[in-house]
């Protein structure tokens, strides 16, 4: 473990337990009747999703900067993210949003199309240029497809479901999601770290990664199913949470040298611990409703990325 892992590791365990403690009203596990049931069936679950979910995103985002070699490069570039929202969009609008399993797995049936049609268009060539336009348009069909559905909804409930789904966040959840999830991003975690060494080659352009014996097309595969695991599986359990993927590397990259393969892991661990201190923020914030945690982030996000803009602005002038 790299020195910016252990440093993150730490700071997990200690906003973990806090997390807990965290809400409209804080828990006090000695004096609050019922803690014990509050703690296992409430807390401790959404605390737990939410370090899985900013994990896989995290990792995702880390994986897709070395991959594309572009610091603005997030997930949701991939259209993975769109098509997984797709899906759960489709469920919402037929009325399965009730069901405790339909809607993950239509999300999940929309990630993995968007999987396939992606490596159907860019996965024999293993080509960067081509796979950056394939998921542009993946997700380009993907958003138009959900904005018609929102505005075909068969009623105004729908609507509202659709709507508030997509904002992303981790209210209501249960041990049912985490168990749903984990089994998804942790495989797909593994698989980015995996690939790590051949980021490292392709950072020296795609000829010199060739000459070192990697892969381009396996590497490629590779990333779509990574990135398909932890994002389609994210999405499907929290609905869209945007620009964890984006800010976490940067956020991490100082403290690293700098190689895809020594970021992964760390932004896997940075975005757990992001997405684990919004969630913890939301809840405390004395707003009439929770705020949505997709709402949150891109609040956050959006100046940031904005900052990185500017950044890059100042460093070509």
């Amino acid at each position: 473990m790299n020195r910016a892992a252990a440093i993150l590791a730490l700071l997990l365990v200690v906003a973990f337990p806090l997390s807990l403690l965290a809400g409209r009203v804080w828990l006090d596990p000695a004096a609050t009747p019922n803690a014990a049931i509050i703690l296992a069936e409430l807390r401790l679950p959404r605390s737990v999703l939410a370090v899985i979910v900013g994990a896989g995103l995290g990792a995702a985002g880390a994986a897709m900067q070395g991959y594309l070699r572009n610091p603005l490069a997030d997930p949701g570039l991939f259209g993975i993210a769109p098509g997984a929202a797709l899906g759960a969009v489709t469920a919402l609008w037929f009325g399965y949003g009730a069901s405790p399993f339909l809607l993950p797995v239509f999300a999940l049936i929309g990630a993995g199309g968007a999987m396939a049609l992606l490596a159907a268009i860019a996965g024999r060539t293993g080509g960067i240029a081509l796979f950056t336009l394939a998921g542009l348009m993946v997700a380009s069909l993907a958003g138009a497809l959900t904005a018609l559905a929102i505005s075909m909804a068969p009623n105004a409930f729908a609507m509202s479901e659709i709507v508030m789904w997509l904002n992303g966040a981790l209210t209501d959840r249960s041990w049912r999601e985490v168990w749903l999830a984990a089994p998804l991003v942790i495989p797909g975690v593994l698989l980015l770290w995996r690939c790590g060494a051949a980021l490292d080659a392709l950072t020296l352009g795609e000829p010199v990664a060739r000459s070192l014996g990697v892969d381009t097309r396996v590497l490629l595969w590779l990333l779509i199913a990574g990135i398909g695991l932890t994002v389609g599986a994210s999405v499907a359990v929290a609905g869209i949470i945007g620009f964890v993927g984006l800010i976490v590397p940067h956020l991490v990259r100082p403290l690293t040298d700098g190689r895809p393969s020594q970021l992964v892991v760390p932004s896997a661990l940075a975005g757990g611990l992001l997405v684990l201190v919004a969630d913890s923020a939301v809840r405390v914030l004395p707003f009439v409703t929770e705020l949505r945690l997709g709402i949150a982030l891109s609040l956050l996000g959006a100046p940031f990325f904005l900052w990185l803009l500017l950044r890059m602005r100042k460093g070509l002038a």
